[in-house]
This record gives C-alpha cells, sequence and structure tokens, in this order.
C-alpha cells in the first residue's frame, strides 16, 4: 500500500459537538494553554443554565473562578498524567451552587493540546449511587422478583444469619408501610415480639408521636418520603416507641427496595443511642457545671483580690484594754457558732476588722468571707449586688452574674453599713435571712444559700425604725448578738500599742527608716479625743512620717473638737435632717476634691483629707455625679 500523508487534522469546533452531543453527560473539550472553550454539548449547557453560544465564548477560569486553584490543579494533573478525576470543583449561578464531578483525558494533537472533559452534576451521581448499592445490596443474587411479598421473603431468607447476628435492629414494610420481617434486635430493643409487630403498620405501632409527644403524621415520616423520592433517609436522633410506651433514641436509615425498577418498600436499620444520647445530656451538664463554677471562681477571686487590697487585711486586733478585752472575749464567745452578729460603733473603729476575727475563728474560714459596702452600691443595683442576674435581665446584663449571697455559699457575707439598704429592699434582705433562699434578677429558678451573716453599722438602727427607715423585723434578725465597736476615746491605753504598729508599717510602707517615737509625742496622742478614732490616728501617722525629716516622730498640738462623749449644751442648735446631712456630705466632698485639685489618691489627695478610703470616696463621686477632674 502506497504510502501517504496521513498525520492528524485537529477537529473543528462543530465536529466535537457532533460527537459531544451523543454523550448522555455534560461535555466540555478546552484548551488550557489559551484557556479557551473549544465546544461544549446541550447536556452541559443545560446542567450550568447557560447556552452553548455563551460557554464558548467564555474562558475557563472565568467559568470557575471561584475554584481557580483547583481549577489549576486539576488541569496539571490531567497534563501530566493524560487522564485524572475530581469532585473539588463547584459551578455557581444565581443563589446556587452545582458540585460537578469532572473525568477529563489529555489528547495531544499536531497542532494543539486540548482537554476533553466529562462533566455530571455530583449530587444526582450520588442519588444514583446510592439507590445501585440499594439495589445491589438486597437484590443482588435473589434474581428477578414478581411479587412484593417474594422479594422480602427471599431477603429474608438469604439473610437470616445475617439479620440474626446483627446488633442493629432491621425491619422491612411494603409501600403501605406494613411490616415484612423484622429480625431479633428489634424485638430486643423495642420489647415486641416478631408476631405482634407481622403485617402491623410499623409507624402506627412504633414512630406514632415526636419526642415531646405530639402526633406524628406519617405523610411527613423520612421512612415514608422514601417511598416517594426513592432516595435513602438517613436520620439521627429520632425516637421510636417501645411497648412499654417509653421513647427509645434511635438513629436510623430507611433504603427503598425496587423491583423491576417499581418502588415495593424499604429496609430500615436502627441503632438505640438512647446511652450515647444520655451522656451527651451528661457531659453537657458537666460542662455546664464546670463553667458556672469556673465564673463563680473568677468573681470570687475578684472579690477576694479586692480584699487583700482593703486596709485592715491581713492585721490583727491589737490592744489590751479592758475595753477591747471585752470585745475579744465575745468574740471567741460567738464565733463557733452560726449566730447573727451584729456591730455597731462609730466610723473607724475597725468593724470591719472585727467581723474578719470572727470569720476567722469560726468553722467556716476555709470559704470566703464576702465584704458588701451598702454605702457604695447604687439603690438600683443592690439587688444585683446580692442576688445577681441572668443574660437580659436587663440594659447591660451580658452575661450571667453570681450575686455576693451565692458567693459567699458556706461562707460568712460581711454587710458594711447595713443601714444603708433601701427600705424597699429590706424585705427581700430578710427573707434570705429567713429562708437561706433567693432569686437572680430575671431568673424564676430559686437557689439555696449557707450563709452567715455580720452586719456593721455606725447609725442608731432603733431610731432608724422608730423613723420608718429602717425594718423592725430586719432589725430584730440582725440584732442577735450585738457587739460594739469601742472607740479610741475608750481605749486611750491601746494608743501606745497602736501607733508603734501603724508607725511600724507606714515606714515599711514607704520604705523609710523605722522613726523613734518621744513619750511626750504619745502623751500628745493620749491627750486628744480622735473623732475620728482609729482610722483618724493612723491618717495622721502616715502623715507626720511623710513630713519628718530626722529620725523621731513628732506630731503637731491637736486642735481639740467637741467631746462625743460629753453633755449636749443646752443652748439652741440646729438640727439637720437626713437629706440635709447628705447635701452637707456631698459639699463637703465637693470642696475636698476642689481643695486637693481633683486628686483622690495619696498623701495630698482628697481621701486623707475626709479622713477615709479612697475607694469609698470614689463610690461617692459615683453616687453622687460629683465632677472629680
Amino acid at each position: 500500500m502506497t504510502s501517504t500523508d496521513n498525520s492528524i487534522q485537529p477537529l473543528s469546533p462543530d465536529l466535537w459537538t457532533k460527537y459531544g452531543e451523543h454523550l448522555p453527560c455534560g461535555f466540555m473539550v478546552f484548551n488550557p494553554v489559551n484557556d479557551e472553550i473549544i465546544a461544549v454539548n446541550n447536556v452541559l449547557a443545560d446542567l450550568l443554565s447557560k447556552n452553548k453560544t455563551e460557554l464558548v465564548r467564555q474562558k475557563v477560569s472565568s467559568l470557575f473562578k471561584n475554584n481557580f486553584n483547583q481549577l489549576l490543579l486539576f488541569t496539571q494533573e490531567v497534563l501530566e498524567k493524560d487522564t485524572a478525576w475530581t469532585d473539588s470543583l463547584t459551578y455557581e449561578f444565581a443563589s446556587k451552587t452545582v458540585q460537578l464531578e469532572i473525568l477529563a483525558r489529555c489528547i495531544n494533537e499536531p497542532s494543539e493540546t486540548v482537554i476533553l472533559a466529562l462533566i455530571q452534576d455530583a449530587s444526582e451521581l450520588k442519588t444514583l449511587r446510592d439507590q445501585q448499592e440499594a439495589q445491589r445490596y438486597f437484590l443482588s443474587g435473589l434474581g428477578h422478583w414478581n411479587q412484593t411479598t417474594q422479594v422480602f421473603q427471599e431477603f429474608e431468607r438469604e439473610n437470616q444469619l445475617l439479620l440474626d447476628a446483627a446488633g442493629e435492629g432491621i425491619y422491612g414494610v411494603d409501600v403501605n408501610g406494613l411490616t415484612t420481617f423484622i429480625n431479633p434486635a428489634v424485638e430486643r430493643i423495642l420489647g415486641y415480639t416478631a408476631a405482634e409487630l407481622a403485617g402491623k403498620n410499623m409507624h402506627v405501632m412504633i414512630h406514632h408521636s415526636f419526642k415531646n409527644g405530639d402526633h406524628f403524621d406519617a405523610r411527613d415520616c423520612p421512612i415514608y418520603e422514601a417511598f416517594r423520592d426513592g432516595v435513602v433517609h438517613s436520620v439521627e436522633q429520632d425516637v421510636f416507641w417501645s411497648k412499654s410506651g417509653q421513647p427509645v433514641y434511635v438513629d436510623y436509615t430507611s433504603t427503598p427496595i425496587r423491583d423491576n425498577g417499581e418502588i415495593i418498600g424499604a429496609v430500615i436499620v436502627f441503632r438505640d443511642v438512647s446511652q450515647k444520647i444520655n451522656d451527651q445530656k451528661n457531659l453537657i451538664a458537666a460542662l455546664e457545671e464546670v463553667e458556672r463554677l469556673k465564673n463563680r471562681l473568677e468573681q470570687e477571686n475578684a472579690y477576694l483580690l479586692e480584699e487583700i487590697n482593703s486596709e485592715f487585711n491581713h492585721q490583727q486586733i491589737i490592744g489590751t484594754s479592758l475595753a477591747i478585752q471585752k470585745v475579744i472575749q465575745q468574740i471567741e464567745l460567738v464565733a463557733p457558732t452560726d449566730a447573727t452578729v451584729l456591730i455597731t460603733g462609730e466610723s473607724g473603729t475597725g468593724k470591719e476588722l472585727i467581723a474578719r476575727a470572727i470569720h476567722e475563728s469560726s468553722t467556716r474560714r476555709d470559704r470566703p468571707l464576702i465584704r458588701v459596702n451598702c454605702a457604695a452600691i447604687p439603690s438600683d443595683l443592690f439587688e444585683s449586688e446580692f442576688f445577681g442576674h441572668i443574660k437580659g435581665a436587663f440594659t447591660g446584663a451580658t452575661a450571667d452574674r453570681a450575686g455576693r449571697f451565692e458567693l459567699a455559699d458556706g461562707g460568712t457575707i460581711f454587710l458594711d453599713e447595713v443601714g444603708e439598704i433601701p427600705l424597699h429592699l429590706q424585705s427581700k434582705l430578710l427573707r434570705v435571712l429567713q429562708e437561706q433562699q433567693f432569686e437572680r434578677i430575671g431568673d424564676a429558678k430559686t437557689r439555696i444559700t449557707d450563709v452567715r451573716i455580720i452586719a456593721a453599722t455606725n447609725k442608731n438602727l432603733q431610731q432608724l425604725v422608730a423613723a420608718g427607715l429602717f425594718r423592725e423585723d430586719l432589725y430584730f434578725r440582725l440584732n442577735v448578738f450585738p457587739l460594739a465597736s469601742p472607740s479610741l476615746r475608750d481605749r486611750i491605753d491601746d494608743i501606745p500599742l497602736l501607733t508603734h504598729h501603724f508607725l511600724k508599717k507606714v515606714c515599711t510602707k514607704i520604705n523609710k527608716e523605722l522613726l523613734e517615737l518621744p513619750i511626750g509625742e504619745v502623751e500628745k496622742l493620749k491627750s486628744y479625743n480622735w473623732p475620728g478614732n482609729i482610722r483618724e490616728l493612723e491618717n495622721i501617722i502616715e502623715r507626720q512620717v511623710i513630713l519628718a525629716t530626722g529620725n523621731k516622730l513628732r506630731f503637731p498640738d491637736f486642735q481639740q473638737a467637741p467631746s462625743i462623749q460629753g453633755k449636749s449644751s443646752p443652748a439652741k442648735v440646729d438640727i439637720l435632717s437626713e437629706e440635709a446631712v447628705r447635701e452637707f456630705e456631698r459639699v463637703n466632698t465637693q470642696n475636698a476634691l476642689t481643695h486637693c485639685n481633683g486628686k483622690v489618691f495619696g498623701s495630698d489627695g482628697a481621701a486623707q483629707l475626709l479622713g477615709i478610703k479612697a475607694t469609698t470616696l470614689i463610690s461617692r463621686i459615683k453616687k453622687w455625679g460629683l465632677n472629680d477632674d
């Protein structure tokens, strides 16, 4: 045969399209070098919702612009291996995304290299594979069935060993939902015998209700849905109902069965997952409890850190006077009990120190002492501070928060300046004292707490009761064991001990060598009547240590204030109302801030000038809206 030039000429786009139209799947030919689509068929155009002319005009990269990296890797694989398959490419149009399966081959022609790709909808292929798998599994080797009963009988006979040994429940139903067979696991899990379920409507028998007991219509049942759409349905954490009427949590798969292409029923395989559900619930509950304890511990630490930094923390009651020895004796008597203690006394006498001594000497010492400064809490936040709140209970409640009573559970709560609690909230406090129960704001759950109450006040609560400003029943609840904190005027003999203690403390604090304390200077201190009590003594010592230029501590001559113990003068005096007193206190605080140029802390700050804690002053600034700039 004579040799002729038989080099292969590249196929034209029309010829590619002509051959491609005979294929049952999407078809595309493209030049990977020029990024050019050469030909497509109508099946691909329909799949991508475009006409063929539009597709041929497009670049391959623009068609898969959202998957460019995957397209590049796939193209390289085809060029290197001649053939490749992928399901990583998607095509997006409108609001729809189509997952694609692509089988491609590289064709090297003399004039160009092209890639021929067969493209199909991955979801449609999955459906076909599932159906074929079901058919293969249930119908393989059983021949061609003519009747539904013969199909299920043959299935049951051929798979008897499998059905008997399976741990999962397996049963068959026809298109009417009537039972054709069940395996022993169904009897064990649901409590029915095979005879009780044979020929019965399984939906009515075991799948009739939702988890909450509401009726479950068979028209909405995924098992029945398999009869209509021919698709395998898998459901997790549904319920079947046992013979005893108890719900059994199950995961199940309903696989449609066909005979001669016609759906004749389904086989359902289910697993009892009740234990898994219970384990999940227990795990969630445990995690919630861990989170609750974590939050509580964080809040306890925040409160305890505040106490570590407080003025009286880690100090001991100092003194040998009869007045202070009486206090110590009372502490030793009441501390081992759970009795409520009401500490009274002037401001600055160390009421909080007494409360701490009671707590540390009690059986509750291993749990926290939670202090609440009732005078520093705005009235609208009292309830939240005391009892806590849940997320969303009010504006700003962005998370659940435990209150002071909840944090003090098992320990002691110290209500400082208890006379400042608003009258309308005193009844809620009384309930906690009486019943040891409370609710967080916004929460219907009643919580129980075991706390010991220690209260303190510098006011005469009996007078407040008489004036209608304090509940009488609350007063009696608090005044179980009254304990008076003596003023410094009543314990003059303790001034030398207190002075030496504060002198060491201040010198250590400011890193200064310990100063000598002449006897004459101590006598100056003993001759003063101390209207500010121990707090005033400590402030004066700190100020003089800072001002000292030598190695000795000196005090100026004190200007005596009128004796609080002395008889009041018969001369006419102006009596201020509570409102006037508060206004005077507010104006006096503003004057102190102005005098100190808005400075709160330090030796020349307003707090020291007023003889109060800086934290107390900050609380007053916020409470009264003072300008501390």
